[in-house]
């Protein structure tokens, strides 16, 4: 068997790779990293418990249970999310064959895309998010239901930048950049509103031209 035909099956493996995002940092979960090494992830487990030591001078190892697929057992599956720094120390582990240097490639561009939208989450999304709810706050001082305006407008962005609810942490790079986008858009719409429905129905038609430009 060639080099590059051992290289285009590993490429074509059965599962996507991809990062779990938070607010804060990525991880990859065990049992995707097992799968693309061609490896039992039980092993995978007890090769980072033998070496956890070694495993948390790189941060916390998360280690995890949830139910088992089989539907036959009601045992619980362990895996553990591992940082950028944990998985490639997992990698060392498993030498420079063809999946570990696949794996290797796959994860440095995925933890890379992960820190830039961690970085524009920092440098540019936060600022706008509360620079918009600070408008938010000052036109709806008084009313009872402050915290439901506020709440209304983060779904008007969402629908906008075409991001679910709940799922702005994990939204991919371009997602981000519109979210950044539609805040600054809405925040802008409602200079010089007397209150937040009149705020709010200057905010919907500004995004509601954005998105006809974008989508």
């Amino acid at each position: 068997m060639t080099a590059a035909r051992t290289i285009d099956q590993v490429k074509s493996a059965p599962v996507d790779l991809a990062l779990t995002t938070t607010k804060d940092e990525a991880r990859v979960d065990s049992r995707l990293l097992a799968q693309h090494l061609n490896s039992q992830h039980l092993s995978l487990i007890e090769n980072v418990k033998s070496h956890i030591t070694d495993f948390e001078v790189f941060g916390k190892v998360r280690f995890k249970t949830e139910a088992s697929l089989d539907t036959q057992t009601s045992q619980s599956a362990k895996f553990v999310m591992l940082n950028e720094d944990q998985s490639f120390l997992l990698l060392t582990y498993y030498g420079n064959n063809c999946r570990a240097c696949h794996l290797k490639n796959q994860l440095i561009q995925l933890f890379g895309v992960a820190r830039q939208v961690l970085n524009l989450r920092k440098v540019e999304y936060l600022p706008t998010y509360h620079q918009l709810h600070d408008t938010v706050h000052q036109l709806a001082i008084g009313s009872s239901h402050e915290k439901f305006v506020h709440m209304n407008f983060n779904k008007l962005v969402n629908k906008a930048a075409s991001v679910e609810t709940g799922q702005r942490a994990s939204a991919s790079l371009p997602q981000q950049a519109m979210l950044i986008v539609c805040q600054s858009v809405a925040t802008k719409a409602m200079h010089g509103a007397n209150d937040h429905h009149v705020g709010y129905q200057r905010a919907k038609q500004r995004l509601m031209t954005l998105s006809a430009v974008t989508q």
